[in-house]
């Protein structure tokens, strides 16, 4: 079952995927509530699992220049889970996410240069029970919304 969170946990979650530092005073005057209503609140919320955890988002390409895309892959039904398990171990596969629609799954990969990507792809591609990818390479990120 979904944990429900009022308008009010929704507002301190919004605050710290943008912020994971933002001063928990800075929250509180900016959610209209006491700064110990806002620590009790990110507490329960850190208890219920919710907030899992806190990181870094590096700004990749002042950290580690890579070349980023997006690949679809259409698989044999019958060879998928074998497949996971290939790009499981795949350094290159940042996130792989089963999804609806002309293909199966859709994977991030993340390369050092578009040689390397070239290459990925057709190891990818080889591997048994894909039966077509499709690839996007990402240019620019012009909304990051993701927690970490």
């Amino acid at each position: 079952m979904k944990p429900a969170l009022d308008d009010i946990d929704n507002k301190i979650l919004a605050l710290l995927m943008d912020d994971a530092r933002m001063p928990v005073a800075t929250i509180a005057k900016r959610v209209d509530i006491a700064r110990t209503t806002a620590i009790a609140r990110i507490g329960n919320l850190e208890k219920r699992g919710i907030i899992a955890g806190y990181g870094v988002r590096l700004n990749q390409e002042l950290y580690q220049p890579a070349v980023r895309a997006y690949v679809g892959i259409a698989v044999d039904p019958r060879r998928a889970t074998a497949l996971v398990k290939l790009l499981e171990k795949m350094p290159e596969v940042e996130t792989l996410c089963a999804v609806s629609g002309p293909v199966d799954y859709m994977l991030t990969l993340r390369c050092q240069s578009t040689g390397e990507l070239d290459h990925v792809l057709d190891q990818i591609g080889a591997l048994d029970g894909v039966r077509q990818t499709s690839t996007s390479i990402i240019l620019t990120k012009r909304i990051d919304r993701s927690p970490i």
